[in-house]
């Protein structure tokens, strides 16, 4: 176990706890990785480092951060090897507040590559544990030294360190905000039958990036609870609220934006669903004198009317096809044919359903001129 304690101008410190021995690939499974990377360029970020299970040395690293740092042992055995998220505040009366836990950090933009990030904090120390070393390499950045020298207690230097590592967090949303607009022009142009998946794959996609905002929320509410004024005061915590309030808003314009998706995708498919009732019932209806006519030249007795005469045949097809006509300009009259028969593009539909959707609060009616004039239109237009 490698131990680094960094002493800061206001007199506050940070231990990094790291593995000596990080857990590399095997030699064999990094020609599988290059392949693999060929075929997906789309991915930026790899899983290179792996928490490996807890053997005999991990073990021995263990004993030897508990002489380390005694204060922390009970922290280390609840840490170690974990791999879910945990936050925990505890006041006790021998030493100040302490928050300790997990959190399971993106370290990539691709979804599956989470990473725990172990951390022990009181007012004027922090202990972070590193099992992944791309965290440690992105919190030895000069921007971020520079920022911990001039904190005044190890939670801002906290939440300093947090706002760096949700970088991936932040790249992700952007990913998805570019695939859900994608979706929404696919959904614009042509409402395929399997769009519906896709829609809800992007939902399982918010669904992922929500579980990972919760913990975040839940550390900043514990931090908030632990130093009260001492923290919300600062500056740091300031713009970390900033930042939290527009995440989550963004979350929840997603979560709308998804669910519009899916009300639209089920009004089209009612849509689709009574046309073709509808033209099914009006076929159906339009061929049954001719069903009827049918049947009853079908039956097996004699003497049938106009069976034997030479345009009997002639004679009765022709009063199909009168009667089936007389249904038909019966059912135009009613106007229950409309467009039926003639078919109705998916960009009609849309905007049939744009057309349908109520006046929101930014919306203003028409004037009372215009609104006259459209309906004058209407009237000429049915009288030609």
């Amino acid at each position: 176990m490698i131990h680094r304690m960094l002493r800061y101008p206001a007199k506050w410190e940070w231990h990094v706890l790291q593995l000596e021995r990080p857990p590399m690939e095997s030699a064999e499974e990094l020609p599988k990785r290059k392949d693999n990377r060929k075929k997906n360029e789309t991915s930026k970020a790899s899983m290179t480092f792996t928490t490996p299970p807890v053997t005999d040395e991990d073990f021995e690293e263990q004993l030897s951060c508990k002489r380390l740092l005694p204060e922390c042992a009970s922290w280390l055995d609840d840490c170690w090897g974990k791999k879910e998220n945990q936050i925990a505040v505890k006041h006790s009366a021998v030493q100040s507040t302490v928050v300790s836990g997990t959190l399971m950090l993106q370290a990539s933009e691709q979804t599956t590559d989470v990473q725990p990030f172990y951390f022990w904090l009181m007012e004027d120390k922090i202990v972070t544990l590193h099992t992944d070393l791309r965290f440690m390499i992105r919190l030895q950045d000069d921007t971020i030294t520079s920022r911990l020298n001039n904190c005044a207690s190890a939670p801002e230097a906290l939440f300093i360190m947090l706002g760096h590592l949700l970088g991936p967090f932040h790249q992700g949303l952007d990913g998805f905000e570019k695939r859900l607009g994608e979706l929404e022009q696919s959904m614009r142009i042509s409402n395929r039958t399997g769009l519906l998946d896709v829609i809800f794959e992007r939902r399982y996609d918010l669904l992922h990036w929500s579980h990972q905002f919760i913990p975040i929320r839940e550390l900043y509410g514990a931090a908030q609870e632990a130093f009260m004024d001492k923290l919300t005061d600062t500056e740091v915590f300031k713009r970390t609220t900033y930042k939290l309030d527009r995440i989550e808003s963004l979350l929840k314009h997603y979560a709308l934006e998804i669910d519009t998706l899916i009300s639209m995708d089920d009004a089209l498919s009612s849509f689709r669903g009574n046309d073709i009732m509808k033209t099914l019932t009006i076929f159906t209806v339009i061929f049954t004198p001719a069903t009827v006519i049918g049947a009853l030249w079908g039956t097996n007795f004699n003497p049938l009317p106009w069976d034997n005469h030479r345009l009997g045949f002639i004679g009765m097809c022709v009063i199909i096809l009168i009667v089936t006509l007389l249904i038909y300009l019966w059912l135009w009259q009613k106007g229950w044919t409309g467009d039926l028969l003639t078919g109705r593009s998916s960009k009609k539909q849309s905007r049939i359903l744009m057309l349908d959707e109520p006046l929101t609060a930014n919306s203003e009616p028409e004037p009372p001129e215009q609104e006259l004039s459209r309906h004058s239109r209407k009237r000429r237009s049915k009288t030609i």
